[in-house]
Parts: C-alpha cells; sequence; structure tokens
C-alpha cells in the first residue's frame, strides 16, 4: 500500500511540473477558455498589422522628447500708498508694514533644438520673468537663463546646463503646403503634455497685428494657453512651426492658431544665439496700404506699392531724398505689394549696404540709392495666448 502511495505521489508531482513547464513555454497547447459569446478582436499591439493607416504615434513618439514645459515666475513690486507717509493718518492709524511683494507666475512651452541646451520658445513666455524653470518629458528639472530674444517675431532662445538632450528635427517649408496634416504639442492649461491633430489651414498669414513682422502658418489644430512656443511638427514628428497665437474670444481654442513656420526662425535663431539679438536693415519710413479711394485721390494707377506717409528726419530715406507721398514700387528689384512687404524687404538687408529702391513721385518714376541703417530695437507688448 506504500508503494502505491509512493507512486501516486511522484506520478502527481510530475504532471504538475509539466504542467507548469507548458503553461510557462508553450501556453498555445492548453485548451483556451471559451467566451460566453463569440468576440472578434484587433490583434496586438505586437502586430504590425494593427498600426492604422491614420496613427501619427511615430511622429509624436519622435517629436515629444524635445517638447518642454516651461514655468515663470515674475515679481511684482508694490507701491507704499502716500497716505501711510502722513503725520496725522499714522497718529490715528499707526504704522503700516510694508507692502510684501507679489509674485505672478506663468507657463508655456519650448523646444529643444540642439542637444547641448538651446531651447526656442515664443518671446511672450518669458518676458519680463524673474525666474525660468524648464521641466523635460524625462521629469527632470532645470533653470533657464535667456541667451537673446526677438520681441518682433516673438521669439526668445533659452539654455540649460544639460546635454545628450533629444533635439527636434527642422522639417522644410517647401514640402508643407495647405491640407497637410500637423501636430500641436505643448503644456495647455498646465495639463501636461498634449499632442492635437489638425491641418494647415493657410500659409504666409499676415496683417493680424499679431507681431511687427509675419508670415504665419495657420492651422485648425486644437491650440491652447500654454501651448505658447510648443513644436508644430509635421505627420514625420519634423518641426515646421513654432505655436504663437490664437484667435479666440474666450481664450479658447476656436480652431484658428497661427504658428511662425521654420523658415523665418532659422536665420532669427542663428543670430540670437550668435549675438544675443537681430539686426535687421531700416530706411526711417512710415509707410501706408495704398486704397482704391488713396489712388484715385492721387492720381495712382493701381493699388501697387506702398505709400511713404511719414520719413523720419535724419534717416537714410531722408538723406537718398524721398518724401512724404512718394510711393514705393520695388526694393533692389523685387516689387512692393504693400507695406508689409516692404517691412520685410528692407528688414533683410544688411546695415551699411546700399540698396536701389524704385519710386513713383507724382508721375514720374526713379530710382534712389539708399544706405541701409539698422533698426532700432522696439520693445512689443500684446496679448497672446
Amino acid at each position: 500500500m506504500q508503494r502505491l502511495w509512493l507512486i501516486f505521489a511522484q506520478t502527481v508531482t510530475i504532471a504538475i511540473a509539466l504542467l507548469f513547464v507548458v503553461t510557462t513555454l508553450k501556453p498555445e497547447w492548453l485548451p483556451q477558455h471559451q467566451s460566453i459569446i463569440a468576440l472578434r478582436e484587433a490583434p496586438t499591439a505586437n502586430d504590425e498589422a494593427s498600426r492604422a493607416p491614420g496613427s501619427y504615434r511615430d511622429a509624436a513618439r519622435a517629436a515629444l522628447p524635445a517638447v518642454v514645459h516651461i514655468y515663470t515666475t515674475q515679481e511684482i513690486k508694490t507701491q507704499r500708498h502716500p497716505l501711510f507717509d502722513d503725520p496725522i493718518f499714522r497718529h490715528f492709524f499707526g504704522d503700516r508694514p510694508e507692502g510684501q511683494p507679489q509674485r505672478n507666475s506663468g507657463l508655456g512651452s519650448g523646444v529643444i533644438v540642439s542637444a547641448n541646451g538651446y531651447i526656442l520658445t515664443n518671446f511672450h513666455v518669458v518676458d519680463a520673468a524673474d525666474d525660468i524653470q524648464v521641466s523635460l518629458n524625462d521629469g527632470r528639472t532645470f533653470k533657464a537663463k535667456v541667451i537673446g530674444s526677438d520681441p518682433e517675431s516673438d521669439l526668445a532662445i533659452l539654455q540649460i546646463k544639460a546635454d545628450k538632450l533629444p533635439s527636434i528635427t527642422f522639417g522644410q517649408m517647401d514640402n508643407l503646403q495647405v491640407g497637410d496634416v500637423v501636430l500641436a504639442i505643448g503644456n495647455p492649461f498646465g495639463v501636461g503634455q498634449t499632442v492635437t491633430m489638425g491641418i494647415v489651414s493657410a500659409l504666409g498669414r499676415s496683417h493680424l497685428g499679431i507681431n511687427t513682422f509675419e508670415n504665419f502658418i495657420q492651422t485648425d489644430a486644437a491650440i491652447n494657453p500654454g501651448n505658447s512656443g510648443g513644436a508644430l511638427v509635421d505627420t514625420h514628428g519634423n518641426l515646421v512651426g513654432i505655436n504663437t497665437a490664437i484667435y479666440s474670444r474666450t481664450g479658447g481654442s476656436l480652431g484658428i492658431g497661427f504658428a511662425i513656420p521654420v523658415s523665418s526662425i532659422k536665420s532669427i535663431m542663428e543670430q540670437i544665439i550668435q549675438n544675443g539679438t537681430v539686426t535687421r536693415g531700416w530706411i526711417g519710413v512710415e509707410a501706408q496700404e495704398i486704397t482704391a479711394e488713396l489712388a484715385e485721390s492721387f492720381g495712382l494707377p493701381d493699388t501697387e506699392g506702398a505709400l511713404i506717409a511719414g520719413v523720419v528726419r535724419g534717416s537714410p530715406a531722408d538723406s537718398a531724398g524721398i518724401r512724404p507721398g512718394d510711393v514705393l514700387l520695388a526694393v533692389n528689384a523685387s516689387p512692393v505689394k504693400d507695406p508689409q512687404v516692404m517691412l520685410d524687404l528692407i528688414a533683410a538687408l544688411k546695415p551699411d549696404e546700399r540698396a536701389a529702391f524704385r519710386l513713383r513721385r507724382d508721375k514720374t518714376i526713379f530710382e534712389a540709392q539708399v544706405k541701409i541703417g539698422k533698426r532700432p530695437a522696439i520693445r512689443k507688448d500684446s496679448e497672446r495666448e
């Protein structure tokens, strides 16, 4: 009897061991649990066929590590009320302590553009900040300093003390067309890193009154407060723009967002990193758009060009003989369609070089050689998301 019990125990032990091995190494050999009803299930995530053709996971995975959160604080100094210094007031109410300084907090986003810590963001995100903290996608936080900024294009460059950082890949604007899918990545409302999807609604948007120099990508990807300075990327995860502003009557996204294109960003970024600022050409004129009414009033054949409404005394334009009432038609043979185009063409010129300006005065067209000056620094204060 004892021998039979020993054989039974050994058989059970071997069977349990075999079941363990099969369950661990070859579970498909075992009979599967049958569902109450027959269900059709999608393939597992490891199956390449499970990747839907409309998924942008690869683009998000490529760009997300390079997008950072930016937290700023600004100390607001409170003024002591004059009544506190009045002897009669102090006699009845006593001395009042000095007001404690208040701190204003802000948030935004940024994009790592180099592995050694350079971060691209909007100027209005870090404007007047006393302290800037940058939080990376991996959870690390660094104190950042402003290398330089350009208020007129609303761009700024920060740097943190870190290396081997994941940097964004710059895309090509020539490949971007209206209707292309784009992803907006940032930190809206401080909820954390968020990806939204939309299309390119328009290219070359200007005359919006947001920046001095405007050449925006318009998109309907949801952009909200906190997205400023974040990345607008294509379906490959390449950077095509920096999210900057929205059109909104409520403060939330209405499907009209604007981003600064990489074609404008590259030269500005390089100048800021190298010199801490951006140098642009300037001739010292104030221009006005030519409407149909103005064209008729001045006897102009069309509305092309920019009407010179004012000339700064002693400026390069004044020295070249340009007068109010002249119409600027071209700069170095590049046609001037309106004041915005004129501003861009002149800004692209280098100070101290000479340029040919074609103008119309009354019914006469003439050319003036203008020695380009350096555009004065202008600080812009405007509201954005």
